[in-house]
């Protein structure tokens, strides 16, 4: 494991070889400061801004500390929206993989009964939206009796969006004893009354907002009427030619508007706002980050901690009323070292909001003259060609992790008494097979899944087929997608 700047952490094998595997080579400056204090059990308020590499900075000592052999929830994540809960989950289970972590996801807009069969199973670490959340300690299917760790995410967005009574709820409902960590782009008031109340001696961590205004962004500014935005639009897509882009519009209204719009001219696009089926959400932001279409509209929905690394144009078609917004919207480019553009649509008396915007940020933003007839036609060839041309799809950050793993299904679960530890003890006496091969065990009722580790997916199927568990014969195949 001598490959990652992570060694220094002391961090056990498994998480060590799941940071190679997700290529984690250097800690960010968040995950410097972070991870060495959450290791040693210490509550914390951090203030980074987003696409800091957050996330690992609590993930990583989360799921180092998790005990395996427990089966409650041992960690909440509160975080405001589900796109970021449905994230920070698939980001801890890989971090978590060669330890067999089990994350759960509750948010809204998703079946109440699937999340609660999903907590009725061994479940380490539960992510969700606060309103969800207190939804499953209300019913009591979300036991918190064992959660040892606490992580606020995005707390100011969550005051902004009026979550904050029921984090404080929440807290309320938790055992005392706990650690407890505090992530924010800006601590406000409430935010601090929070961290006062709640935290012992919290050590605190600022990240300098040098991001804030990102030396690998460029910022600029064209004045437009509104009527006239969509063409402004057009044009600069067509100069611009972007391979993956996002479109900030105020309210879903004016989203479907401009998405119907490039739709009808035949642009690769896709929306997102809080009007569609969850299913729906989910698999437009699958399809993004595969780059399956070019161009994201979307509200600010998409504007915080959505790891997509490759958005190399932000545009503001309706400029943001808060300067925060302004800030987490241009997040979504220039990330990983690469450049980004930002462009902001400014139209008559919108200047107050510019304002703010600038003083927040630190400097001026250039305005730029729109784009003259010849200079839109000069570009439209290559343009044409690249919308016409069959999209190579980008590989998952996991997917070099997760090659070699094969789930595989078993037709036996709760139902027949059958446990986590009753697979364990069958699959490691295989020949050729460990517990350390064996990843996420999933039983249900009536089924279970059980992940096989390091390509020995094969071998444990042909053995299974004739091996009991627990002194049953069950029917085994391999799970499909």
């Amino acid at each position: 494991m001598d490959n990652t700047n992570f060694n220094k952490y002391n961090l056990s094998e498994e998480i060590l070889r799941a940071i190679m595997g997700l290529k984690y080579e250097t800690p960010t400056e968040v995950q410097e400061k972070v991870i060495p204090v959450a290791l040693e059990g210490k509550d914390m308020v951090v203030q980074s801004q987003t696409g800091s590499g957050k996330t690992a900075s609590f993930g990583i000592p989360l799921c180092e500390r998790i005990i395996w052999e427990e089966n409650k929830p041992q960690a909440l994540v509160l975080t405001p929206t589900r796109e970021l809960a449905v994230q920070i989950k698939e980001d801890i289970t890989n971090i978590g993989r060669f330890k067999r972590i089990k994350a759960v996801a509750v948010f809204g807009k998703q079946p109440f009964s699937q999340q609660q069969r999903e907590l009725k199973q061994k479940t380490h670490i539960v992510i969700g939206t606060p309103g969800r959340v207190m939804d499953h300690i209300k019913r009591e299917t979300l036991v918190l009796d064992d959660i040892k760790y606490l992580i606020i995410d995005e707390a100011d967005e969550m005051l902004n969006m009026g979550f904050i009574d029921q984090v404080e709820a929440i807290i309320k409902a938790m055992p005392r004893n706990r650690i407890n960590m505090l992530f924010s782009a800006t601590v406000p008031e409430d935010i601090k009354r929070l961290c006062v109340k709640y935290m012992k001696e919290p050590v605190n961590i600022e990240i300098e907002s040098s991001s804030i205004a990102s030396m690998d962004v460029e910022h600029f500014i064209y004045e437009v009427k509104e009527e006239d935005k969509f063409k402004l639009l057009k044009n600069i897509m067509i100069m611009e030619n972007p391979d993956s882009s996002m479109v900030f519009c105020r309210t879903k209204d004016q989203v479907d508007n401009v998405y119907d719009k490039l739709n009808a001219m035949g642009y690769p696009c896709e929306k997102l706002h809080g009007g569609l089926m969850q299913n729906d959400r989910l698999a437009v932001m699958k399809g993004f980050k595969q780059g399956k279409f070019l161009c994201l509209v979307t509200t600010d929905v998409a504007a915080r901690g959505i790891d997509v690394d490759s958005v190399n144009l932000v545009i503001n078609y309706d400029i943001p009323l808060e300067k925060e917004s302004y800030v987490h919207r241009i997040g979504r480019t220039g990330r990983a070292g690469k450049k980004g553009k930002a462009l902001t649509f400014l139209t008559p008396y919108e200047d107050r909001f510019l304002r703010q915007i600038e003083a927040y940020i630190g400097f001026e933003i250039a305005k730029l003259n729109v784009p003259s007839k010849e200079e839109v036609i000069a570009a439209k060839e290559e343009f044409t060609e690249k919308i016409n041309k069959r999209p190579k799809l980008k590989k998952d950050k996991s997917e070099e992790l997760n090659k070699g793993i094969m789930k595989i299904y078993f037709n036996g679960g709760k139902k027949k008494k059958i446990r986590a530890v009753d697979f364990v003890g069958t699959i490691s006496n295989i020949q050729g097979v460990t517990a350390e091969d064996i990843g996420i065990i999933d039983i249900q009722d009536n089924i279970s899944y059980v992940e096989i580790l390091n390509g020995k997916g094969p071998m444990v199927l042909q053995a299974m087929r004739n091996t009991t568990v627990k002194g049953k014969q069950l029917k085994v195949q391999k799970a499909r997608e």
